[in-house]
């Protein structure tokens, strides 16, 4: 999505604004601005002050998305959080109100109050906590009456700190200070006693070495044409950079984090262009002693640079301590295969390879090693968190037997090499 322009833009800007007031924060229907200047990315706004008194009242940031929507987002004199969400198209009822879902990067979820302020836009208010989690989103997706709308929240966290930053500065000096408030700068430290102690020991202390960078790899698979890629959270938490995939024969590009669920350890991520082939879920149940197949790139650089394909079956129908989120699988998995699908028989995925477990703790702990005891994350949570990140996926029953080397054939058109640069970790998830 990108910004759209022209006078229908500012038309959402000013209505934004007067909503702001129409809530119960302010007094008036009335506002004068942008004082100052907010400009980030595709984002635009400013300080605003009630025109009735003159008083500031609140900073807004608006931006405009192709699908016809606006999505704005301020803060009040009084430090309250505020979204506002537009259409051209709709025609609502003025001071009508009923609940917002929103979800953030398709785990957190808030349940917030919109304010019908004119027949194209509503407003509400935004709980801190939830203020505090858009800023470091990557996607929100908002389900109201009979709408669900996604809206990538591209630079959100630069401008939730202009707009802070913004009541800042207006408050402390009114509009008369007015200037760029999309660079922010940082305030000094207080010196203190204390703070200049802790300052001479560190001089004579030695300080712990720079965190060591390395070349991490795991597995994901093409879910969607559109580009989208599942993988295991974990395989891209501690990236430092560029996120970066490809399939076998074909140059690495850099990928898009749309959303992560770090409790049930999956991301999506999303490459440029289009796919032909995508994985299929598979839609019915599967069972303790199906046969499996586990795909994906272990100990890449070391061993082969093409994927490797393990075959093993569905050894229990639950995790860890009786985890229902995850299966257990005898299919062999090392360092690498995780994020990589696990497919039955036909080709349908059937999970997502999350780790292995740690034979030395368990031979520590119990006198034996263990063989053959792995996990991956079944197809329920993979769909809830692709439902809530609105990614289109196909499914479909399992029907004939396929050929292993069939199956790893059509695997090789969507499954992909996972890489990027990361601070070294230990870690248990393989």
């Amino acid at each position: 999505m990108r910004r759209w322009y022209g006078g229908l833009m500012l038309r959402f800007i000013i209505l934004f604004v007067l909503a702001l007031l129409c809530l119960p924060l302010g007094n008036s229907a009335f506002a004068a601005g942008p004082f100052g200047t907010i400009r980030i990315g595709f984002w635009s706004g400013g300080a605003f002050t009630n025109d009735n008194t003159g008083a500031f009242s609140h900073c807004a940031a608006t931006a405009g998305y192709v699908s016809g929507y606006t999505l704005g987002v301020a803060q009040n004199a009084q430090k309250t959080w505020i979204l506002g969400f537009g259409n051209a198209a709709w025609n609502l009822t003025p001071g009508e109100t009923f609940p917002i879902d929103i979800t953030l990067d398709g785990q957190a979820q808030f349940h917030i109050f919109g304010n019908v302020a004119s027949p194209q836009l509503i407003s509400a208010i935004l709980p801190d906590v939830a203020a505090n989690r858009l800023r470091k989103s990557h996607l929100m997706v908002a389900t109201g009456k009979v709408q669900t709308v996604p809206f990538t929240l591209t630079s959100i966290d630069k401008v939730v700190s202009a707009i802070a930053n913004c009541v800042d500065k207006v408050k402390a000096g009114g509009v008369a200070s007015a200037g760029d408030f999309s660079i922010v700068t940082p305030k000094p430290p207080v010196a203190t006693a204390a703070a200049k102690s802790s300052a001479v020991a560190a001089t004579e202390t030695p300080q712990p070495k720079a965190s060591k960078l390395i070349s991490i790899t795991g597995t994901g698979f093409v879910i969607s044409t559109g580009g989208h890629i599942v993988t295991n959270n974990h395989v891209i938490a501690d990236c430092v950079g560029d996120v970066r995939g490809n399939l076998v024969g074909e140059s690495a590009a850099t990928l898009r984090v749309v959303s992560t669920d770090e409790m049930n350890d999956l991301a999506l991520l999303q490459a440029p262009g289009t796919f032909k082939n995508t994985a299929t879920i598979r839609s019915t149940a599967v069972h303790s002693g199906d046969s499996v197949i586990a795909i994906g790139y272990p100990f890449h650089g070391l061993l082969t640079s093409d994927f490797t394909v393990t075959t093993g079956i569905v050894s229990s129908l639950s995790g860890f301590f009786n985890d229902t989120r995850f299966l257990q699988i005898s299919a062999p998995v090392q360092p690498g295969n995780s994020g990589g699908p696990l497919l039955d028989t036909n080709g349908r995925v059937v999970g997502v390879v999350a780790e292995k477990i740690s034979a030395l703790k368990i031979a520590k702990a119990t006198g034996n090693i263990p063989e053959n005891i792995n996990f991956a994350i079944k197809t329920g949570a993979l769909r809830d968190f692709l439902d809530n990140s609105v990614v289109p996926y196909q499914t479909s029953e399992s029907t004939s037997e396929l050929k292993t080397t069939e199956i790893a054939n059509a695997a090789r058109a969507y499954t992909m090499l996972i890489a990027c640069t990361a601070k070294e970790v230990d870690s248990e998830k393989k």
